[in-house]
């Protein structure tokens, strides 16, 4: 039973970074740019459903506060496109790699100095709730950890290869320009995907806190998240989630089976053996650019 309860919880804890590396994956099919101020943006999202619903701020319904923090986060992505990477439209990548970066230390700053540095805990109406089965315990949090993560992956899937806005959002991210040509409107797309990654990250946000406690250092999980999207195939939504789960299935075990330690290194290890042996990610995708 112990191996099976370090799998549920293997299962949720991957869940949340595959739908961290889901919001990286979501960008780059979009804009062939990689937010690194994505794990922040999921931390973020965390903070402000804590401020709407927790009873030392404002205790509000959590059901209510829930879709509320979504849209603050989905807001707040689309304004940090349209007010700063929108003057950046055709910089370079690396450009766009370094101001994320810088964004991921100010949204660390402004959640400590907002609501403290301390490790704090969303309230929520399930919490200590479990489903008991024989001698194995699901918590409820875990439990919705999964069916979001699997039912967000599947709307997102069907988004970009089902819908016009989805099948522009990967014409932009092919060729800017011929996109404009073509009558798509770039700027507005880049600014859509913006806030989409924004709600993802805030739907992560609010599952992990309540899991547990989180604090403004919560941010660099974006960190394992990248790792996820790489192992996964960058460009794929199956592969986010398939490489955080990977990586959250083997952090208990080989931190209850192996050496002291192995467990910080060995999601990284996954990642540069899939770096040596299929550069492209586990669902790598070669396909001719279009438009």
């Amino acid at each position: 039973m112990d191996f099976f309860q370090l799998i549920i919880s293997g299962l949720a804890n991957g869940c949340v970074y595959g739908l961290i590396a889901l919001g990286f994956v979501l960008i780059y099919k979009a804009t062939e740019a990689v937010n690194f101020a994505q794990g922040d943006f999921m931390m973020l999202g965390a903070f402000v459903c804590i401020g709407f619903t927790n009873h030392e701020y404002m205790g509000l319904n959590f059901w209510l506060a829930v879709p509320l923090s979504i849209l603050v986060m989905g807001f707040l992505g689309y304004l940090f496109n349209w007010g700063i990477l929108r003057h950046m439209f055709g910089q370079s990548q690396t450009s766009i790699v370094i101001l994320t970066i810088a964004m991921g230390f100010i949204i660390r700053f402004f959640a400590g100095a907002t609501w403290s540095h301390e490790p704090t805990s969303l309230e929520t109406p399930y919490a200590g709730q479990d489903i008991r089965s024989g001698g194995l315990v699901l918590g409820i949090d875990e439990v919705l950890i999964v069916v979001v993560t699997a039912i967000l992956t599947l709307l997102f899937y069907l988004f970009f290869s089902r819908t016009r806005i989805g099948l522009a959002m990967q014409a932009a991210s092919q060729n800017q320009l011929a996109a404009y040509y073509m009558g798509i409107p770039v700027k507005r797309i880049h600014s859509l995907v913006w806030g989409l990654s924004g709600m993802v990250a805030a739907v992560a946000g609010i599952l992990f806190a309540s899991k547990g406690a989180i604090d403004p250092s919560t941010g660099l999980l974006g960190i394992k998240a990248f790792a996820a999207a790489a192992i996964g195939g960058f460009g794929s939504l199956p592969g986010a989630l398939l490489g955080g789960l990977i990586i959250g299935l083997v952090e208990p075990l080989a931190s209850r089976y192996g050496p002291s330690g192995v467990s910080q290194i060995a999601p990284y290890a996954i990642l540069l053996l899939i770096l040596i042996f299929r550069p492209g990610g586990i669902f790598s995708q070669t396909q001719r650019k279009k438009v």
